[in-house]
């Protein structure tokens, strides 16, 4: 009997833009800045975090964020690059889109293409500059050993004529300032992985370290604090595995907090949900607010849009303590 041999697509002639031609939604000049007036975002469990994250830095423990791609998106990236720069974030974790729009705000100056248009005729995400100089700076780190995040780090420094903009950059930032930036990558998410240089091999071994870094921080995180900004699936699901495997391997992550910021309304978020209800389907519910926190630690959930939760967060934080120790 012959077996079956599924076929590859070749992706060698895909056709590639300059990314220089392409209008960008989201630009340094319009990034929001921690001097824009704010109104703060009046929320019991926002200042409760705040609380914890400052206590948790007073004791020397963790401060684990992991963000969704929209958190930059949405303009928000210098307030997490001063809170890194202030110590009160110690690792920063997003998907393979967060680091996508990262690298290129660096480079670039802007990112957030017009999707509904350019998918109708296959130029979606078929940059140039973004897949080439991203593809080459994780097939370099995977032969280097580093994890995704470091990979970029090193590439950007290694090349400061490319990235203008490296200061609005949050995982140079991290790379900057010695504390672990990790990224998690599903395969076929991400334009890079639609370029003709892609290299999955690199992009598995180098976001497989990612997780291996992320697990090793999460070990520490009795008395600490999580976040999860934005991510309803990846963010959830790898905080879950990494918690088990430091809980299998006898770390102690007791009394712990965790924190999910998202725009679904809830209700009682810490109540059973049935399964007929979609609430129950949804990721950070389980994941994040409640079964982490099921041996003493406190789960809270920041129902609001991005744009005011997150500045409100950093308010908080500064206001109560203006500069890192």
């Amino acid at each position: 009997m012959a077996l079956f041999q599924p076929q590859e697509f070749d992706f060698s002639d895909t056709k590639t833009y300059d990314v220089w031609e392409r209008h960008n939604l989201v630009r340094i000049d319009n990034l929001c800045n921690l001097s824009d007036p704010v109104e703060l975002y009046p929320s019991e469990e926002l200042r409760a975090v705040s609380e914890k994250i400052l206590e948790a830095r007073k004791n020397g423990r963790p401060v684990i964020v992991f963000y969704g791609a929209h958190v930059i998106k949405c303009g928000l990236s210098r307030y997490l690059i001063d809170l890194i720069k202030r110590g009160l974030i110690t690792h920063i974790a997003s998907n393979g889109a967060g680091s996508i729009h990262d690298f290129e705000l660096a480079y670039l100056g802007g990112t957030s293409e017009h999707v509904p248009t350019a998918i109708e005729d296959g130029s979606f995400g078929m940059w140039e500059q973004t897949g080439g100089w991203m593809n080459e700076a994780i097939r370099q780190g995977f032969e280097k050993g580093y994890g995704y995040g470091e990979a970029l780090a090193h590439y950007v420094d290694e090349h400061p004529d490319r990235f203008p903009y490296r200061e609005d950059c949050v995982f140079y930032t991290a790379y900057a300032s010695g504390i672990p930036a990790t990224y998690h990558v599903t395969m076929g998410t991400d334009i890079i992985h639609e370029h003709p240089s892609v290299d999955f091999a690199a992009i598995g071994g180098t976001s497989g370290r990612d997780f291996k870094i992320y697990v090793n921080s999460l070990k520490d995180l009795e008395g600490g604090v999580f976040l999860n900004i934005g991510s309803s699936v990846t963010g959830p699901e790898v905080f879950l595995k990494a918690l088990s495997i430091v809980r299998n391997h006898g770390y102690m992550t007791r009394h712990i907090t965790t924190g999910n910021f998202d725009i679904i309304p809830l209700g009682d978020y810490k109540s059973d949900v049935s399964k007929d209800h979609f609430h129950y389907y949804y990721r950070p519910r389980k994941n994040i607010m409640n079964r982490p926190v099921s041996l003493g630690g406190n789960g809270y959930y920041i129902y609001g849009n991005h744009m005011q939760t997150v500045p409100t967060l950093y308010h908080l934080l500064t206001d109560a303590r203006p500069e890192a120790e």
